[in-house]
């Protein structure tokens, strides 16, 4: 009998196996495909502190092994979350999320994050710090060291519960940001978004999405996500959550082996709805192939 169990901060989770914001809604729209209480928990979609329309479409290219999403962080808004998304979810999901939060200044994130704090379904407030700074030429929080340990201080002060910064991988050095996110007071790190990719349809000429460019994600970023999730464990203490390209029970035990202590799955939710529940219902037989009893002994094993 295999252990799957992993710990985030003190919170410990049936498995590490978590649908990654944007790609699972808010959670109930796929309570009707299986018991989506079999995942270790889930990132809700991408939240704001004000309702987001998202981006003109078409949004969605898609690639070899993968595809870009230009979607714009569509959400209702925080209020409307915390009144009727997190209320329809508990109906269906008995177990805490992971809150995912955006922002175009300092004061949003600080905001939005507050008021989700406050709410018991949530165990960890996931911070994406990909998104454009409105005050700083739109230019975005996760590609500078001190700008995402500006957010992450200003959003540790008004939070109580464990907060992992999401990290950009179209930088130089992630490594950087990653340790500046640490020295700031973040208690974990989820990495990596989606790099940033653009398809052209030949008959047009034109971008095949509206915004021209978007996020590249899918099994083609795996090498990346890994080589990167190495890098930072080596340079920081405090947890990893890893992402990235992950679709198989192997690709998990890949990167937990190089320093993840848990892992979201995307692209591959939008492929198949039942993505997460497969790899789950796989991941025993792959750990007793390779003779894993307990998960969590093998995180960073491969340093």
């Amino acid at each position: 009998m295999v252990n799957t169990k992993v710990n985030l901060s003190g919170w410990e989770i049936d498995n590490p196996v978590i649908p990654a914001s944007g790609t699972f809604g808010y959670g109930y729209e796929f309570a009707d495909i299986y018991d989506i209480n079999c995942l270790g928990s889930f990132s809700i979609k991408g939240t704001t502190l004000s309702p987001r329309f998202g981006n003109p479409t078409p949004r969605i290219a898609e690639c070899q092994r993968g595809l870009i999403n230009s979607v714009g962080l569509q959400n209702p808004g925080v209020e409307a979350v915390i009144a009727h998304e997190l209320p329809e979810l508990k109906k269906v999901f008995n177990k805490k999320v992971v809150a995912n939060v955006s922002g175009f200044s300092i004061e949003e994130y600080a905001k939005t994050c507050a008021a989700l704090d406050k709410e018991e379904q949530v165990a960890i407030l996931e911070v994406n710090i990909s998104c454009p700074n409105v005050h700083n030429g739109g230019m975005a929080f996760g590609t500078d060291p001190i700008a995402a340990a500006e957010v992450t201080a200003a959003v540790k002060e008004v939070t109580t519960k464990p907060v992992y910064m999401k990290l950009s991988p179209n930088v130089t050095d992630i490594v950087a940001i990653a340790k500046a996110c640490e020295e700031a007071g973040a208690d974990g790190i989820s990495m990596i978004n989606t790099l940033l990719g653009m398809r052209i349809d030949l008959g047009s000429r034109k971008s095949v999405v509206a915004n021209k460019m978007g996020g590249f994600s899918g099994p083609a970023i795996f090498p990346v996500a890994v080589r990167m999730v190495y890098q930072v464990y080596e340079a920081v203490k405090v947890p990893i959550i890893g992402m990235g390209g992950i679709s198989t029970a192997e690709d998990v035990i890949e990167m937990m082996l190089a320093g993840a202590t848990a892992i979201e799955v995307g692209a591959a939710n939008l492929v198949d709805p039942c993505a997460c529940k497969d790899i789950i219902t796989s991941l025993p037989a792959v750990m007793e192939k390779y003779k894993i009893k307990i998960l969590s002994d093998i995180i960073g094993g491969a340093h």
